[in-house]
């Protein structure tokens, strides 16, 4: 597997510390910069094939696309050619979506201590949230139909299970993993790190 990951630029949640999760929020300037400065870093990266010789895939979430076609753009590539993939979208975060951990802490503060004691397995509140754990499966079914060489734009969350599944980082420390939005990280078979 050759797999090469971007996280989508920087969003005002992001820089507001909000839990963003299945929102879908927009880039911000900043955002935008990373996404091509990571455009043009696989540009000038020797890479294994030329760039248009990938597959290109991104979350469907606008976070992600743009910073895809901004990628694309920034290497000398037509923006919109690459396909989405749903199960690449970011983990929910059910009904704390919007919320600073904070302001979670201020009205659940039982929440945030079980939080605490296991992230990758915890569930927040919300019909729709999800743990890293249940994130991971979808990762496992991304990752079995990667059969060849991919760029991809997805989430934090998401880059964070590929270090458990991939990287075999222990539960608790992918789901602490920092993931830049402005790094490019390269997977080769069972070898992940940043570029």
């Amino acid at each position: 597997m050759l797999l090469y990951v971007i996280r989508h630029g920087q969003t005002d949640y992001n820089r507001e510390q909000r839990l963003q999760g299945a929102r879908d929020i927009p880039l911000n300037d900043t955002g935008r910069g990373q996404a091509r400065a990571n455009g043009e870093a696989l540009a000038s990266t020797s890479l294994e094939l030329p760039l248009d010789g990938f597959d290109w895939v991104s979350s469907p979430m606008s976070r992600t696309r743009e910073t895809m076609e901004l990628v694309r753009t920034a290497a000398g590539l037509i923006p919109d050619a690459y396909r989405t993939e749903r199960l690449l979208i970011e983990l929910s975060f059910g009904d704390w979506e919007g919320q600073t951990l904070d302001e979670v802490g201020a009205h659940s503060p039982h929440l945030i201590e079980e939080r605490e004691r296991g992230k990758w397995r915890f569930r927040p509140p919300g019909e729709a949230a999800e743990s890293y754990a249940m994130l991971a499966e979808r990762t496992d079914q991304f990752l079995a139909g990667v059969d060849r060489p991919t760029i991809c734009v997805a989430h934090g969350g998401v880059i964070r299970t590929l270090f458990q599944r991939i990287g075999k980082v222990p539960d608790e420390e992918a789901a602490m993993v920092d993931i830049p939005q402005d790094r490019i990280l390269k997977i080769e078979g069972d070898q992940i790190g940043w570029i």
